[in-house]
């Protein structure tokens, strides 16, 4: 094994005891679209997200698209597997794996030049999303057509969304309350910290009005599945969480110091 490879590779080990891990391997799930990493192996596109960057590209595919590595930029790199042609005992001709190599790539935050439409994605006016701007976090949308789906990065201080949807929005808006209240988040999907912010989300959705859409079935189906790692029903565990949540959604409505905001953005008065 070179020395590149076994570099790349204790990074991934050092970020598995990071707990960067699984956000990375989440955002991995959805690959921009239209990108060279669509078409990468799962493992590549974990490496590119842990590297903080949802596109990357090698020094060639960025002069494609008229963008420009900057001068001093570092790589990254990412596993490219080699084959070869071999005959089998029978005297048949197979594709077998050989080794692999490592294939510098640049983040599009280390490039210049023209700009590129999946990178202009813009974050819908959402309820309450000034309470995460107060708290200096910063919301961002992941370009393409997703699953709900979104994340709370307490070091990064940002939220990213992969869906408009309010309620994806607010359940990692409780996340940033809840981790404001702790000091801080468990890594990883923590149960009680997972089944807290859900139900803080879906008292949200219809504090401000949102009913349009009933979502109550897969909130009942998220904390199930949470619930049941803590070896409780649905119902016990909502219970269980639920002065935690209080303060999740007291912190969201009326801010650190629990002093009235005023009237919330979006409330059922402001409805049409």
């Amino acid at each position: 094994m070179n020395d590149k490879i076994k570099q790349t590779l204790n990074q991934i080990i050092e970020h598995f005891k990071n707990g960067d891990i699984p956000e990375a391997v989440s955002l991995a799930c959805y690959p921009i679209p239209n990108t060279p990493s669509i078409k990468w192996s799962f493992l590549n596109r974990t490496l590119m997200f842990l590297a903080g960057t949802g596109d990357g590209r090698g020094f060639r595919q960025w002069q494609e698209v008229n963008r420009w590595v900057k001068s001093g930029a570092k790589a990254f790199y990412i596993l490219v597997p080699c084959f070869r042609k071999e005959i089998d005992d029978d005297g048949e001709e197979k594709t077998v794996l050989y080794y692999f190599r490592c294939a510098p790539v640049f983040k599009y935050e280390d490039t210049d030049g023209e700009p590129i439409d999946h990178h202009k994605i813009e974050v819908p006016d959402l309820p309450l999303i000034k309470r995460a701007f107060e708290w200096g976090i910063s919301v961002k949308a992941i370009p393409g057509e997703y699953k709900c789906y979104g994340y709370y990065s307490h070091d990064r201080k940002e939220i990213i969304l992969a869906s408009p949807e309010e309620k994806v929005f607010f359940h990692e808006l409780a996340h940033a309350s809840h981790a404001r209240i702790l000091g801080g988040l468990k890594t990883k999907q923590d149960p009680i910290q997972e089944i807290v912010a859900e139900l803080a989300a879906q008292s949200l959705y219809r504090i401000v009005g949102k009913r349009e859409a009933d979502t109550t079935g897969n909130s009942f189906k998220y904390i199930e599945a949470y619930a049941a790692n803590l070896k409780m029903s649905a119902h016990t565990a909502c219970l269980f969480v639920l002065n935690e949540t209080e303060k999740v959604l007291t912190n969201i409505l009326k801010g650190d110091d629990h002093e009235s905001v005023g009237k919330v953005p979006g409330t059922s008065d402001d409805a049409a």
